[in-house]
């Protein structure tokens, strides 16, 4: 599966009967899913299949979606008043005699009140349905266009967190190289400690202060932080190769990363060792912002 970014933009529109539609949708960071739909008045029926047709494609983001829709008007149709047009011409039939037997004219029909009325045309129920279903159609298209547009960021992305991990790989092998945690340098380090406690005091227990000189050793010894960092980096890799939601995944790990440099720079006793965990804590800040983006 391919990494999403959680930022997109994407606008479909086009043209149904006397209807022309326009999708436009955004998307930018969100914890969860946070669909925002704004639907114009008389559409409401297709809001159940939209938010369906969302939510089974995205699971994070806050997702802005409105649909525009607008009318030709200039269709209008003329509507006859049947019972009326029925009464003047029994008036007419009434009144032969009296009035010119000439045929009525279509202006005079048009200028009775009320029987001839001109209003906006209105569409039947199969050309409704048939406008929803391009609707749905085009929003089909939009959210191709916008996952589109999330894979191909959230693939820069996976690229620039590779980047990161590789940085914190060499700074990792950094602190594990560095002369400072070889035995021999601890010990000649405590022993020299040691040898300043113990100069010209006497009241001091040698074999105590050797054990707790050796305890001090252990503790301050980076080995399971340095394993540790490795663990998160091979997983990091492993997650970001796999790919679909896993932003959480490597949220919970940048995390992680973070701890394991906060320890390294509490225990260090080394200028380098120190350097390198503050370097590793600036990087691991870039990989967690970046993070941030991905679903």
């Amino acid at each position: 599966m391919l990494l999403q970014s959680m930022t997109g933009f994407a606008r479909r529109e086009g043209t149904s009967g006397r209807s022309r539609w326009a999708w436009e949708l955004r998307s930018v960071n969100g914890k969860g899913l946070d669909l925002r739909l704004r639907l114009p008045p008389g559409l409401e029926r297709v809001e159940t299949d939209v938010r369906k047709l969302i939510t089974d494609r995205f699971s994070r983001g806050n997702l802005q979606v409105g649909l525009s829709l607008s009318v030709d008007e200039s269709r209008v149709e003329a509507v006859v008043n049947q019972d009326a047009l029925a009464t003047v011409l029994a008036l007419r039939g009434q009144l032969a005699g009296v009035i010119d037997p000439a045929p009525l004219s279509l202006d005079t029909l048009l200028a009775i009140r009320g029987l001839v009325e001109f209003k906006e045309a209105e569409e039947g129920e199969e050309a409704l349905a048939a406008r929803d279903a391009d609707i749905i159609a085009g929003l089909e298209a939009a959210l191709v266009d916008l996952s589109d547009m999330r894979r191909r960021e959230g693939q820069a992305l996976g690229q620039i967190l590779l980047g990161h991990v590789a940085v914190i790989e060499t700074l990792t092998a950094t602190v594990e190289r560095d002369p400072s945690r070889s035995p021999q340098e601890i010990a000649a380090r405590l022993a020299t400690q040691v040898a300043m406690l113990l100069d010209g005091t006497s009241g001091l227990d040698r074999d105590r202060l050797h054990a707790e000189a050796a305890l001090i050793a252990t503790r301050a010894d980076l080995r399971e932080e340095i394993d540790r960092l490795k663990a998160h980096v091979s997983a990091a890799r492993d997650l970001i190769a796999k790919g679909g939601p896993i932003g959480r995944k490597l949220d919970f790990l940048a995390q992680e990363f973070n701890r394991e440099s906060n320890t390294i720079c509490s225990k260090s006793n080394a200028a380098a060792v120190t350097a390198a965990g503050i370097e590793l804590k600036v990087v691991i800040d870039q990989f967690r912002e970046q993070v941030q983006n991905l679903e």
